[in-house]
């Protein structure tokens, strides 16, 4: 089974070139970010008519998160049970709470969308917003991972963290910024320690998945790793390879972010004549 994580920037601005990329990649199941509309104006006919069927949860022209798969999606949970809320100038525990999280299972392996809050800047509300929104996710995936620890579980999406220096291209370019501080990487690091994996880096150690639209970041490869696939032991176990999708931050109108892939030694009715990953 493939599977995979993209955040797309907007579904409907780039439909054709998430479409044929599904197609042409042979992904069953793929967590989609920053999808950034509402369920009636997802573009439903075009995934569809290439044989996906869709969750999503969308609220607004910001945020959204999705599952599109060729597969049975079961027990579709929208936002996780203790996710926090945030509105700006808004305090309390009534804060409405954004579009960020989706799970889904598929052929047993629970499946979880995250666009984690960016965090802004260090003394933005929104900072403060991020490590409780991540401190409340491990939470819950310790308790997940306590209840059921022999199913595969995979928390994907874009972290908006870079764990490691060498995740961004100049280290000192983000000094006293977002995304490199050591809250949130400790956060980030907390998944671990509870049992989480990044189930790509030891297949590919050196890659990013992230490069601004400005000043040429991209040509010049100034980029983030931020988009991870973190998996409990027993999804870890079924991993056979792994890629990051650099070619699709090419071409016309792409993404920031490119596509991170896994394959699973998972059997289904859709794995006759499947070309390999790389």
């Amino acid at each position: 089974m493939r599977v995979a994580t993209y955040n797309v920037n907007s579904v409907r601005a780039r439909v054709g070139r998430v479409v044929d990329w599904l197609v042409r990649e042979d992904i069953d199941v793929a967590g989609l970010q920053e999808i950034k509309c509402k369920p009636e104006q997802f573009p439903f006919d075009a995934f569809r008519e290439a044989g996906y069927e869709v969750e999503l949860h969308g609220l607004s022209q910001w945020n959204g998160v999705a599952f599109v798969s060729r597969l049975p999606m079961e027990d579709v949970e929208i936002t996780f049970p203790s996710q926090p809320g945030f509105a700006k100038g808004h305090d309390g525990p009534d804060q409405p709470k954004e579009a960020r999280a989706i799970g889904v299972t598929v052929e047993g392996v629970r499946l979880w969308s995250l666009y984690v809050p960016n965090g802004r800047e260090l003394d933005d509300p929104h900072y403060a917003y991020k490590l409780d929104w991540l401190a409340k996710l491990a939470a819950e995936t310790e308790g997940w991972l306590a209840e059921r620890p022999d199913q595969p579980l995979a928390l994907m999406g874009d972290w908006n963290v870079a764990p490691l220096d060498t995740d961004v291209w100049d280290l000192s370019v983000f000094e006293g910024h977002t995304h490199v501080s050591a809250p949130e990487r400790a956060a980030f690091t907390r998944f671990e320690e509870i049992g989480l994996t990044d189930v790509v880096r030891p297949r590919l150690p050196e890659g990013y998945t992230y490069w601004d639209y400005k000043q040429l970041r991209f040509p010049k490869n100034e980029g983030m790793r931020i988009d991870f696939i973190l998996g409990s032991a027993a999804f870890a176990d079924l991993v056979t390879a792994a890629a990051i999708h650099r070619d699709e931050r090419k071409g016309d109108a792409p993404s920031d972010h490119v596509p991170v892939v896994v394959d699973l030694d998972l059997e289904t009715e859709l794995d006759d004549d499947r070309p390999m990953i790389f």
